[in-house]
């Protein structure tokens, strides 16, 4: 069966977008996982799928899978590149989207410059709703790396976050420590983990190691947790452009049980086909 996708990229996070409204698609973790190798496959972050509502509350549902095949709640930066393709596509002719997500309903609201701005819902910073092990609710964490300690913010964004603050985002060892986050034990179902750098009281630099497909040159939901525990921490005024390795974004959050803002570009690559037969 051949199927065709879309590649697209929001500041090199890159996606492959599948329209599966009137076609169910699905695939193994193990196929998808062969299609995001950068060698022998197409090469992407994360996998899109662009499916009918469960609800009359939804436009869309969205559905994504990590490059290592397993499904995830949320991405911010899948999600602008949601919208662009569902608009672009004729799919639908609004401009604010309600798109139904294993962690709830996000609002994608393209602008008139391109971009597009996406109410991420409210950071949740109760350890149980991240899930995070802990005794209570506090702004830093200790984590045990082995013989070394890390103080980092444990948050969900839909998905669940540690953000450390570090001197310098350049000298951090994204892939050694961010997997030794990702996978530990006190993350039950692992962690994306940032590596943030306060420039001013608003504006950050951030590296992520996303669960499931390792350093991306750009997190969407990722720069919103880390900006949320920024200010949470008082650290941080909105809005806040989070400078990435794939480029910028802006993120705006009021506090309290306000949604996140998160604006920035929704990008196309090229449109492709490959045969499931021969994954």
């Amino acid at each position: 069966m051949n199927v065709t996708f879309t590649k697209m990229h929001g500041l090199g996070n890159d996606f492959i977008v599948i329209e599966a409204l009137d076609h169910a698609f699905s695939a193994t973790p193990e196929q998808i996982s062969r299609l995001a190798d950068r060698h022998f496959g197409i090469g992407f972050d994360q996998m899109l799928l662009v499916e009918p509502p469960t609800s009359q509350e939804m436009d869309f549902s969205y559905r994504i899978f990590n490059a290592d095949g397993n499904e995830v709640e949320q991405c911010g930066n899948g999600a602008r590149c949601f919208a662009r393709f569902v608009y672009d596509r004729g799919l639908t002719e609004k401009t604010e989207i309600r798109v139904g997500t294993l962690s709830g309903i996000i609002v994608p609201h393209l602008l008139d410059d391109g971009r597009v701005c996406v109410d991420m819902g409210a950071p949740e910073f109760e350890p149980e709703k991240i899930p995070f092990i802990t005794e209570g609710r506090q702004r830093l964490y200790r984590l045990s790396l082995g013989e070394e300690e890390v103080s980092i913010a444990a948050v969900s964004m839909g998905n669940p976050h540690a953000v450390q603050i570090v001197n310098n985002v350049d000298e951090i060892s994204v892939s050694e420590t961010g997997a030794r986050i990702e996978n530990h034990p006190r993350f039950p179902q692992r962690a994306n983990v940032g590596f943030m750098t306060v420039l001013d009281r608003q504006a950050i630099r951030l590296r992520v190691w996303e669960r499931g497909s390792g350093e991306t040159l750009a997190c969407g939901t990722g720069a919103c947790a880390a900006v949320a525990a920024g200010i949470d921490q008082g650290l941080l005024d909105s809005p806040v452009t989070v400078f990435l390795r794939g480029g910028s974004l802006i993120i705006e959050w009021a506090g309290d049980s306000e949604p996140v803002l998160m604006t920035g570009p929704a990008e196309y690559v090229y449109e492709g086909m490959f045969d499931m037969e021969k994954l």
